[in-house]
């Protein structure tokens, strides 16, 4: 799993709360006693692969470090509708105030997950004859990429770069800029430590054989056919790695991966993405205050 810097995903849950909970939350305030107690589920609306339980235990925690928060299942387990994901219990000003961030980073990272999960199956038979990995890209939203890419490992899929910073990718305005691929990859190559790779995108046959020529360590096959895929693998013949990218749906993913490339890149991961329905309700059990939330037990909603 991507291991999250702490000071990042604060900041994220500050400007988070900043929008939506702002000076405070004007209806709670005002109809929900001070003292009042409660015990919430997270529970699932429909079926698919969860994401993001971690992050909604960090937001609760960060709104009101008295909050219980129980895990009931684990981030990357499927759910089906009407499985209680995670229960909280104590202030219920405090749950209700984290209620739609948590929903949020919830409803969408596990949209991601189950998405990804959704498209390695479709690759995951004995037509593909050797392991293809799904990736993501940047096509991420702002801010949120490291939580996005997070959620695409949890399904299933890995990390192309995280951002521009990380890895060497030679992209069309970048051939036209340097005069060609041959001079783009010198040029890169002259300027990074000899332990990074150069990627290479090319649309045609002219291009990948201008990438092998210049010693890319990766080539991208952008928007090729199946067809096309397949006879660039051949003339490749091991001597980089093969990605290919654009155009990619679940009609045609399976014929893409039996064409014996080693990577799929997929913006539709994180760019065009439905929620996953997930919704907190406060159990109908009135907790009158933190001493009686020690003893609920086994009579709470489950």
């Amino acid at each position: 799993m991507l291991k999250w810097n702490h000071e990042v995903i604060i900041e994220i849950i500050r400007m988070g709360l900043k929008e939506d909970l702002g000076s405070g939350d004007i209806t709670t305030d005002s109809v929900v006693p001070n003292e009042h107690i409660s015990e919430a589920y997270v529970t699932a609306k429909e079926d698919g692969v969860i994401a993001g339980l971690p992050l909604a235990k960090m937001i609760f925690k960060y709104i009101d470090p008295e909050l219980d928060f129980d895990f009931l299942i684990q981030d990357g387990d499927s759910v089906k509708y009407g499985d209680h994901m995670a229960k909280i219990t104590g202030s219920t000003q405090s749950i209700l105030k984290g209620e739609r961030l948590v929903l949020n980073f919830l409803q969408r990272l596990s949209g991601i997950a189950t998405k990804t999960a959704y498209y390695k199956s479709l690759i995951t038979h004995p037509g593909v004859n050797k392991p293809v990995r799904i990736v993501d890209t940047r096509k991420t939203t702002p801010g949120l990429r490291v939580l996005e890419k997070y959620a695409v490992k949890v399904g299933g899929g890995h990390n192309h770069r995280m951002g521009l910073f990380d890895a060497v990718m030679i992209k069309d305005n970048h051939i036209e800029a340097a005069g060609g691929i041959i001079p783009a990859v010198k040029k890169a190559r002259e300027a990074i430590p000899h332990t990074m790779k150069i990627e290479v995108e090319i649309e045609d046959f002219d291009g990948l054989k201008e990438a092998l020529e210049a010693g890319a360590d990766i080539i991208m096959l952008d928007n090729m056919s199946p067809e096309k895929m397949k006879e660039a693998v051949r003339i490749v013949a091991g001597r980089a790695i093969v990605e290919a990218s654009g155009n990619i749906t679940d009609q045609n993913i399976q014929a893409v991966a039996e064409t014996g490339i080693d990577v799929i890149s997929m913006g539709t991961l994180t760019h065009t993405i439905r929620s996953l329905d997930i919704s907190l309700n406060i159990s109908p059990q009135k907790i009158d205050n933190f001493a009686d939330k020690k003893n609920i037990g086994e009579s709470g909603r489950h």
